[in-house]
């Protein structure tokens, strides 16, 4: 604890970073349907693809293994992206930022929260996704190096998103307004990214703008967890591009935290 803190009387930074990520925690389960979307709704896909769609793709690998690391990288951006602009569109609207703004609580606070939030949801729904594709599906665990390519390429993928989500949240002036901005196009984005589909059936027109989202580089990566190196000559450029796939994931995470700087604002546009 500093002199300052010491003198005043105030928790120290920590402790309120706690307190804020408590809370943070708290709000998001407390809302059903935040949980039931951004929990469940990649489950629920990954049992329905998996029950319809599954076939042998090649080297002895079902669509439903295929399918495993493209639901992931869409439930990792359901976790980040849509969760963040969302929520934080939802907050800005209802005066709930303006609030926290003119309190003591450190700025800073308010963003761990949201990132410790992130952290924890994505952390449960990959332990939910993993188990029922195991489970249910026999789809392999990684092994070995596979499970740190599977942790940077989640992180990595979590970082950009989030910090795009939270830039996304100043576009929109409510929460409503956010989510049907937001969700059609991360809709799209899952489509052509090789989520619902095999990424080299996709026409290549829509394999180049895919390519300028991080979605589908989180998919290619995760890709290369889950497939035999045998179905990486399938991929655009005939190999998995992990190097290709960080740097790509690092530069949004740069670009976003830019975006984020410029853009965010504690209140609508016109108020005081």
């Amino acid at each position: 604890m500093t002199a300052v803190q010491e003198t005043t009387g105030l928790p120290s930074l920590s402790s309120v970073y706690r307190s804020r990520s408590s809370v943070e925690l708290k709000e998001f389960f407390r809302q059903r349907e935040s949980v039931v979307f951004t929990l469940l709704f990649p489950v629920i896909l990954l049992v329905v693809f998996g029950a319809v769609l599954d076939y042998d793709i090649g080297n002895g690998v079902t669509f439903t293994q295929y399918f495993m690391a493209g639901i992931i990288a869409a439930g990792i951006l359901g976790a980040s992206l849509q969760n963040m602009a969302i929520s934080i569109a939802t907050e800005r609207s209802d005066g709930t930022l303006k609030h926290l703004w003119g309190t003591p609580m450190p700025k800073s606070a308010y963003f761990v929260g949201k990132v410790v939030q992130v952290l924890a949801v994505t952390v449960l729904i990959l332990a939910i996704l993993l188990t029922v594709g195991a489970v249910a599906y026999g789809v392999p665990l990684p092994s070995g190096s596979d499970w740190f390519t599977f942790v940077w390429v989640a992180a990595m993928g979590s970082a950009a998103c989030t910090l795009l989500g939270i830039a996304v949240s100043s576009l929109a002036k409510t929460g409503r307004s956010a989510s049907a901005m937001v969700t059609p196009i991360a809709l799209v984005l899952q489509f052509i990214s090789g989520v619902f589909f095999q990424f080299s059936q996709v026409p290549t027109w829509m394999q180049t703008i895919a390519a300028l989202f991080p979605l589908k580089w989180m998919a290619q990566g995760l890709r290369s967890v889950f497939l035999p190196d045998a179905l990486a000559a399938q991929e655009p450029a005939g190999s998995w591009e992990l190097g290709r796939v960080a740097l790509v994931l690092a530069v949004w995470c740069v670009a976003g935290l830019v975006l984020c700087v410029l853009t965010f604002r504690w209140q609508d546009r016109g108020t005081g």
